[in-house]
């Protein structure tokens, strides 16, 4: 049997994690959920990784749940349906909070958690003949455990009108309403954005990154009072004196690539 996923990573320390279930539309049950959950949080603590990559193998991103683990847990009570659905949970969370930047290259169709994998990572790319949908309503189900990314990524109103009509969009729509960042017209293009993209990911500082990461979490929703301003401010200070924040100012002013560039002097 194929491995569920495919795992590489290049000379520039950038990881390409590929589920590899073509054959059901890499949809993901227990045991992809266990590996994808290993994968994100080995990654993220693997210093020689700078950028993941998560995408798809064949013609679809991932069809979300797979029919046999949903109908295994249709005979599941409640405590053992909650207990199911805290791993994935807890997988989401992973990918979600992982200090790495994470791309989703969405090559195909993304149907439920597929498309809360792509809310979960920090920027997406989609072929414009990308298809999502949130159907779980059309099987009397909700998109509960992936819902706080897909709500923070599209708005609670894009949310009203796809998490209950269940309908299909495309990558143009997905664009639209903030799911992705970026559409390509071919799988060709799509090499190319992605990277574009990491090109740039690779200019900036590792550690900056995460604490960007972390940056944004903090800041997101909150009133901008005194104690906000504060933490920001003890944020960026802490960042100005910190090795890299002091590499950083130093290879600017010097008119050189600081040591995390990929191809520093």
């Amino acid at each position: 049997m194929a491995d569920n996923l495919l795992i590489s990573i290049d000379a520039r320390g950038v990881a390409t994690v590929t589920i590899n279930r073509a054959e059901k539309h890499n949809a993901f049950n227990d045991a992809v959920i266990a590996e994808l959950d290993d994968a994100f949080a080995t990654l993220g603590a693997n210093e020689t990784v700078r950028v993941i990559v998560l995408t798809g193998a064949g013609k679809s991103f991932s069809a979300g749940a797979d029919l046999g683990w949903m109908k295994q847990t249709a005979t599941y009570s409640t405590d053992e349906n909650q207990a199911d659905a805290m791993r994935l949970s807890g997988m989401l969370s992973t990918l979600a909070n992982c200090p790495k930047p994470t791309i989703a290259l969405v090559n195909g169709a993304a149907f439920g958690g597929g498309v809360g994998l792509t809310a979960c990572c920090d920027i997406g790319i989609a072929l414009s003949t990308a298809i999502f949908s949130l159907s779980e309503v059309k099987l009397g189900l909700t998109p509960a455990t992936i819902s706080p990314y897909v709500v923070r990524a599209i708005g609670a109103r894009a949310a009203q009108r796809y998490f209950l009509t269940g309908e299909r969009f495309d990558g143009i729509e997905a664009r639209r309403i903030g799911l992705v960042h970026e559409i390509a017209q071919s799988p060709d293009e799509a090499d190319m954005i992605l990277n574009g993209i990491i090109t740039q990911l690779l200019s900036g500082g590792p550690t900056a990154q995460a604490d960007c990461k972390e940056l944004i979490t903090f800041v997101a929703g909150r009133d901008i009072d005194t104690s906000v301003r504060e933490e920001t401010a003890k944020r960026i200070a802490a960042r100005r004196t910190s090795d890299e924040g002091q590499e950083g100012l130093t290879a600017f002013f010097e008119k050189r690539k600081p040591s995390w560039s990929v191809d520093h002097d």
